[in-house]
Formats: C-alpha cells, sequence, structure tokens
C-alpha cells in the first residue's frame, strides 16, 4: 500500500458540519458519550467520531458548535488546518490524549468524505481488498472477578476469542478457568494508566501469574519497572504498547516488541496512522486494532483499516452491540464478513 501519499491530494469539498451526540451504557459498567461529526458537502456526508471520554467535554463543544470548515481543500491541507485548530476552545481537557481523539473524529470524518466525493473506498485508493475481519470480544470481569461473562458468551458461540483486562485480584483459580477455556488471546494489564478508574499497579508476582497462566496469549501494556523488566526478560515478542503510543517516535522510545494495538484516535491525525502502520510493517511488528468504545462511525472505520492490515489478527473491535448491557437480540460471529458496497471509509458488519 502507497499510505498517506495516495490519500493525500484527495479533493475534500465542505459546505457544512453538524454534531450529533451518541450515549449508552457500557457492559464495563460507565455511561459512554461520544459526538459524531458529519461534513456535508456535494450531496454526500462523511462520519467521524470523538471518541473524549468525558461527558464535558461533548457538552461543551454542543454549546460552542464546531470549527467553520466550510471551504474547498485537498485532505492534506484541511489536516493541517485541523491540526493548527484549537478544537478545545472553551475547556481545557481532562487529558492531553482527547485533543488527539477529537482531531480524529475530524479527520476520519473528512476522510470519509473526501473517498465519498471521489466514489472512492479506503481500500480502492491504497490498491488493497477488504477481508473477513476476526474480532476478539474485550472485558473485564466484575467484581469480585469471575468468568461468568465469558462462560455465558461461549455458551452462546463456542467459537468466541476474548481480551481480558486482568487485576490482581485475579486468583490462581480464576486464571485456571480462564485459560481452559482456550479462548483468551490478549490480556491486558493496563499499566501505563494514572490517575484513572482503570489504573493497575506494576506488580510483577500479578505479572508472573499472568505470562505463566497464559503463555501464549498477547500481554498488553505492562508497567516498567526494573522488577517487571525482569519478569519480561524472554517474552517482549508477545508484549504490546497500547495506552503510551500516540504517534511513531513514541513507539521508538518503548522496548522493542512483537505486537501493537493501533487505536486510530490515540493518533489524530490520518498520516500520524498510516506512518504507524507503515513502521510497524518495516520493524516486523504485528498490529491488531483497537477500540475506544464508539458508539458510532467510528466502530465502522475500525473494521475497514482491520480489514486492509490486519484480518486474522486478535482485533478488539467487536461490534458495538457487545458493548451494550441493554442489548438481547444476535450477537455477530466472528470474522465479520466483507460488505457487498461499501463506501468511503465506511465498512459495514
Amino acid at each position: 500500500m502507497d499510505g498517506y501519499a495516495a490519500l493525500a491530494d484527495l479533493p475534500l469539498s465542505i459546505t457544512d458540519c453538524q454534531l450529533e451526540r451518541h450515549e449508552s451504557e457500557t457492559t464495563s459498567g460507565f455511561t459512554r458519550v461520544t459526538t459524531e461529526i458529519r461534513l456535508e458537502g456535494e450531496e454526500h456526508v462523511g462520519r467521524g467520531e470523538d471518541v473524549t471520554y468525558e461527558p464535558s467535554h461533548h457538552e461543551s463543544l454542543a454549546e460552542t458548535g464546531p470549527p467553520p470548515l466550510a471551504g474547498e481543500y485537498d485532505l492534506d491541507t484541511f489536516s493541517e488546518i485541523v491540526g493548527d485548530l484549537d478544537l478545545f476552545p472553551d475547556d481545557e481537557p481532562e487529558r492531553e490524549s482527547f485533543r488527539h481523539y477529537r482531531r480524529w473524529g475530524f479527520e476520519s470524518a473528512a476522510l470519509d468524505l473526501a473517498l465519498r466525493q471521489s466514489g472512492e473506498t479506503l481500500a480502492s485508493v491504497l490498491g488493497g481488498a477488504y477481508d473477513p475481519v476476526r474480532f476478539v470480544v474485550s472485558t473485564n470481569l466484575g467484581e469480585p472477578p469471575s468468568t461468568d461473562r465469558v462462560d455465558a458468551l461461549l455458551a452462546d458461540d463456542p467459537g468466541r476469542e476474548f481480551k481480558l483486562d486482568a487485576t490482581p485480584a485475579w486468583d490462581d483459580d480464576l486464571i485456571e478457568r480462564l485459560a481452559a477455556t482456550d479462548a483468551v488471546r490478549t490480556v491486558d494489564l493496563k499499566g501505563h494508566y494514572e490517575g484513572t478508574d482503570v489504573d493497575t499497579p506494576a506488580d510483577p508476582d500479578f505479572y508472573r501469574s499472568i505470562l505463566e497462566g497464559f503463555p501464549s496469549a498477547v500481554i498488553e501494556d505492562p508497567g516498567l519497572t526494573a522488577e517487571t523488566r525482569a519478569v519480561l526478560d524472554g517474552e517482549w515478542d508477545r508484549v504490546s504498547w497500547d495506552a503510551p503510543v500516540h504517534d511513531v517516535a513514541d513507539l521508538e522510545e518503548l522496548p522493542e516488541t512483537g505486537w501493537l494495538n493501533v487505536k486510530p484516535s490515540r493518533f489524530g491525525s490520518v498520516a500520524s496512522l498510516l506512518a504507524a502502520f507503515e513502521h510497524c510493517e518495516r520493524e516486523d511488528v504485528a498490529v491488531y486494532l483497537g477500540g475506544q468504545f464508539e458508539l458510532g462511525p467510528g466502530r465502522e472505520h475500525l473494521h475497514a483499516l482491520a480489514s486492509l492490515w490486519c484480518p486474522d489478527a486478535p482485533n478488539d473491535v467487536a461490534p458495538t452491540a457487545f458493548n451494550d448491557p441493554d442489548y438481547d437480540g444476535p450477537l455477530a460471529s466472528s470474522p465479520l464478513t466483507v460488505p457487498e458496497d461499501p463506501e468511503g471509509l465506511g465498512w459495514g458488519a
């Protein structure tokens, strides 16, 4: 694939920008709020999604409205303009990473619109082909932790695979029961969060129990101390980074590992995202796509990207219904089939 060079010159005509709030409870026990960004032009609509986590930031965006974006561009020029804007003019973001999340919402909407106005899909412009997307179901196990949700999802579909958020509350018996399912593909240690509800201490004994209990699983985001580095020695080929990576420079500052969880919103711009994909291809780092509890078009965009770059990886992009505690309909099986007529950055499920 030619990457960003193949997308940068796409013409883009914008006449209006509309915002739509999405809100839903989640199976992780919190209320998710996102903002859908709709760019209009030439009888087409391009959609993106701001996945900033604080509801107050979405309320402020709705009050101030989107920045003035009407005009004629190419995609690269639009990216430069958005990159220079303060997208939080009336409320300082709680975390600096939220600036990336909001920028990705506007940039992905612009990419979607530019592709639609040119009669293209992401695959057609990049010279690739869409393939069915393997996905895992991401979940925590509650307090106190139990295998109940994993057991229920496997009873519904024995072929399901999982990415689990581990905590020091996991005892040996729980680890053994989870390992016996042979369905755990990724274990997230969340060792790089600070000041959030999911902060998890970097405990070498806890890490050792996870590494030994899941000998073939990808181990995501271990916290790095002298003690945990000693435990991870010899295991770096199955370690993955996620939260600390927002561009290639971040990746280069971390220990070399075998995997990267690519969450497009963390990278902010289309150019930075594609640079990360290309870096991983050069350095032989395996990638899988990750999500941010998207409620709108952002989830579909993840499917398109995973379909092109890593369709057979343990992608953390299960359809939105898996995160909805009130959903009682049929749940999709992996892999997701390729839609018959994808458009723009859309892919469908």
